[in-house]
């Protein structure tokens, strides 16, 4: 069984609702659920949750916005599922700050994998408010700000990142001067593994590339290595 984590599922289907909560409910989650934008912020006025399964076609403010809007206030995961296949959108998704997406239809085994997987990735990245970890991390002439998730230049000003731009920049400053391939990012970003037309992280990269002010020709902070991935070529230090 899994611990006492509370989910909340947004999706306008009450039957889907439904079906979910009584699955997740059987491995041990404690669900709430809500058929809109409005449910959704009144259960998380009300309740402590740690992780949204929210569906990307909700009436009223559809699940892209409603997640870019919750990012701005909250670092809670989110899982969005949506019935759409297209490539975009599941990017699209990602950059407005989901964790994971899941396409419709999907197998509730699947939701429960993708479920543990996330939790334990942000569980492990130490969102508990340990008074020696680093607040900030300086890269070259750039911080990455780990309380507030942004940016802050060279010349001072705070740059905003989604989700997946601050995961993915994250990580590579955990891990300077390796070489990391497209397999190893998706997966401690996402939690999955690439298919061979995935370039979800290619297109990340080149959108934090342009955050950093870098020459998509000639990168000197995130590198490309041919055959080999994307590498941090610059040095990090860290400050608590």
């Amino acid at each position: 069984m899994d611990t006492q984590n509370t989910l909340l599922i947004v999706d306008d289907d009450r039957e889907i609702r439904s079906l979910l909560a009584d699955y997740l409910e059987t491995h041990g989650y404690t669900t709430l659920t809500a058929g809109d934008g409005v449910g959704m912020w009144a259960n998380l006025e009300k309740q402590t949750v740690d992780l949204i399964v929210l569906d990307l076609n909700l009436p009223g403010e559809d699940g892209l916005t409603l997640c870019r809007n919750l990012r701005a206030k909250s670092a809670i995961p989110v899982v969005m599922l949506t019935a759409r296949s297209e490539p975009l959108d599941r990017i699209l998704g990602l950059e407005m700050g989901a964790d994971d997406y899941l396409p419709k239809p999907f197998e509730p085994r699947e939701l429960l994998a993708r479920i543990r997987s996330v939790l334990r990735r942000t569980q492990a990245n130490g969102e508990h408010g340990d008074i020696n970890k680093p607040q900030k991390l300086k890269f070259g002439e750039w911080t990455l700000d780990l309380i507030a998730r942004h940016l802050i230049s060279p010349d001072n000003r705070v740059i905003a990142l989604s989700g997946s731009e601050y995961r993915l920049l994250n990580i590579f400053l955990d891990q300077p001067n390796t070489v990391l391939n497209r397999d190893q990012l998706l997966n401690m970003t996402q939690g999955r593994d690439a298919d061979p037309f995935d370039r979800s992280i290619d297109i990340q990269i080149s959108r934090l590339r342009q955050k950093l002010g870098e020459d998509a020709r000639s990168p000197q902070i995130i590198k490309t290595v041919r055959n080999g991935g994307y590498v941090l070529t610059v040095n990090v230090n860290s400050e608590v």
